[in-house]
């Protein structure tokens, strides 16, 4: 991407929380009356130190990262597997909690303007969240002018904003116009300045956005993101900072059905076509920032299922190249959050402070062993930005599930935890499965005698699925299936193989025990894969027919399904059967961690006449017992 494209649209997530940060802050102060409210300059200062502080720490984590530096990988790298999981987790809360908050804060922009519809919020709320479900699915992509749009335009109205206001003010000398009266109903003191503190900080949210995208920027990647980011943390310094001042000059306190910065427009542009303008575009900006998540937790996940933490159904595309299965659990997670907490921002910031600020301490944290550990060219600044990014962001975090503690926190904590537990008991029941596939010298045996591979095309070169084009069958597929006994059937084995392991070895010799030809197929997602899964192919002895289909986009299913019914087009007169090795799991629970492609198969290929799909199982021995 282009800096002038990349910037609007990784930066959506960021900027856009200036529509509920500075409010989050002033609904906390507020509680103190003016007295409290006061300290809305002070604490807003604190909040621009800390901007600027975390975003140098993310321009280090840029260049230490060029391909891709997110809070899992790099704490992972540095810290190791548990707090990788536990960046994992503060990451994943802070996306969900990225759409429902996105989506209560558009839906008060949009209140704001039309009071009609505040009866509503909940039902719209939860149909937007549909719409991006819908969108995503079927592979929307950020990109382009079309979604850089609503970002500019957020900037230019909230500039707007923030120039016509400060004019006015000009006119009186900036003489701070008289807030409404205000009645404390809790005492100004630390723990309210530190809580304004905490909420006040959310709009730092999306930050480490441009660091997990350096790939995608125009050569060279990691200098464009590390100017990207810069600009980014400017405008959001200069958006965040103008509105405070626009409070606090012109008087404005947060208020029940109207936003601070609808109160703002109204006051800068009356009721026109300005403030129409500002409140659609900070409603548009939101929305983006909601779909920015459904690229990154998707990612998550599928990284989490690359190193057995996850479930494997989140290593899949699907049909339009998006991570299917991950854009569900994202837009039902956010969907239940935002129904239960009534979609009411206020309420879903004490939830969201933690996870964003989990995620960047140890993010930083990582940084800080990361350049202790190499100690190259100005390691020593590095290091230094990357532990003041980490003590700030740690200090919030802190703050934050302490003052908060009782207003929601708690949750995200809880969900920590649990994220923890559950992801700890994946990648055990993984290692132990892998433990008990594992190939022992003993067990890798060479089949007693020659299997004849299939005569004709079908003995097409090994690499790729060319093998089988070229004999075009005469017969269709709703041909009958004419053989009544034994000694009409003609048989084609095809063991669909993930790799070498003891149960496609079962699978293996279960095929070779029916005495029929048999050919080995397996699908890889990489030219590399292949290469690997032939070179193992050739140590076990390369007795058997083997194809191999290279899929880049990790599909297995329609690959494996052309190709049988290729076969089936060239040899009609066959009677193919897909042998499947399948693992069997003791506990119901354990079975969604694993793959169920005989059923799919199964329900993929019955419509052909000649095709029997069967298992050939392979009992995981339980924990207990190993």
């Amino acid at each position: 991407m282009r800096k002038l494209v990349a910037l609007p649209v990784l930066s959506a997530d960021a900027l856009s929380s200036v529509a509920y940060g500075p409010e989050a802050l002033l609904a906390v102060l507020v509680l103190g009356g003016t007295a409290g409210l006061a300290y809305s300059v002070p604490v807003s200062l604190a909040i621009v130190f800390l901007m600027l502080a975390v975003g140098l720490s993310y321009r280090q984590t840029i260049r230490a990262y060029p391909h891709g530096g997110g809070s899992y990988i790099v704490a992972t790298d540095n810290l190791g597997r548990i707090p990788g999981l536990v960046a994992a987790a503060g990451l994943m809360t802070d996306y969900i909690l990225t759409v429902a908050v996105s989506v209560s804060s558009g839906m008060a922009a949009v209140t704001s303007a039309l009071p009609g519809l505040s009866g509503d919020v909940v039902l719209i709320g939860v149909l937007v969240i549909a719409v991006l479900l819908a969108g995503n699915l079927r592979g929307v992509r950020q990109a382009g002018a079309l979604f850089a749009a609503p970002t500019y335009a957020f900037i230019a109205a909230i500039l707007a904003l923030v120039a016509f206001g400060l004019y006015d003010a000009a006119g009186r000398g900036f003489e701070p116009v008289p807030h409404p009266p205000l009645h404390a109903v809790e005492g100004v003191g630390l723990l309210l300045v530190m809580r304004a503190f905490a909420s006040g900080s959310t709009a730092m949210t999306g930050i480490e956005a441009i660091s997990n995208a350096v790939p995608a920027f125009k050569p060279v990647p990691w200098r464009n993101a590390r100017t990207t980011l810069s600009w980014m943390i400017g405008l959001l310094i200069t958006l965040f900072a103008g509105t405070i001042a626009m409070v606090h000059l012109e008087g404005v306190v947060p208020r029940s059905g109207e936003t601070v910065l609808s109160q703002l427009a109204h006051r800068s542009f009356g009721s026109g076509g300005m403030y129409v303008f500002t409140q659609a575009a900070t409603a548009l900006v939101l929305l983006l920032a909601a779909n920015t998540a459904y690229n990154d937790f998707p990612r998550v996940l599928f990284l989490l299922a690359r190193d057995n933490h996850a479930p494997r159904i989140f290593l899949r595309l699907g049909d339009r190249l998006a991570f299917s299965n991950g854009i569900i659990v994202l837009s039902v997670a956010a969907a239940l959050v935002y129904v239960a907490f009534d979609g009411d921002t206020a309420a879903l910031i004490p939830l969201y402070a933690v996870g964003v600020f989990l995620a960047f301490t140890l993010s930083q944290s990582g940084m800080v062993v990361h350049w202790w550990r190499r100690r190259d060219r100005h390691w020593r600044k590095s290091l230094g930005f990357n532990a003041t990014g980490a003590v700030l962001s740690a200090l919030v975090f802190i703050t934050a599930g302490i003052t908060k503690f009782t207003e929601g926190a708690w949750l995200a904590i809880l969900t920590v935890g649990v994220f923890l537990l559950v992801t700890t008991r994946i990648h055990r029941h993984y290692a132990r499965v892998a433990e008990a596939l594992r190939l022992r010298p003993q067990k890798i045996e060479i089949p007693s005698r020659t299997i004849a591979p299939l005569a004709g095309g079908a003995r097409g070169p090994a690499g790729n699925a060319e093998g089988t084009e070229g004999g075009e069958g005469t017969e269709s597929t709703r041909d009958a299936e004419p053989e009544e006994s034994p000694e009409e059937m003609r048989h084609l084995s095809v063991v669909a193989l993930d790799s070498l392991h003891r149960a496609s070895m079962r699978a293996l010799a279960y095929a070779a025990s029916l005495q029929q030809p048999v050919l080995a197929l397996h699908v890889s997602p990489s030219d590399e894969d292949a290469e690997r899964f032939r070179a193992a192919w050739l140590l076990w002895g390369d007795h058997l027919p083997l194809r191999i289909i290279v899929s880049p986009y990790r599909a297995i299913v329609t690959p494996l399904i052309s190709y049988v019914e290729s076969l089936h087009r060239q040899r009609p007169d066959l009677t193919i059967t897909v042998i499947i090795p399948e693992l069997v799991v003791r506990h119901w629970w354990h079975r969604v961690l694993h793959s169920r492609l005989a059923g799919r198969l199964r329900r993929a290929l019955r419509p052909l006449p000649k095709i029997v799909v069967t298992t050939v199982p392979f009992h995981v021995p339980d924990g207990r017992s190993t």
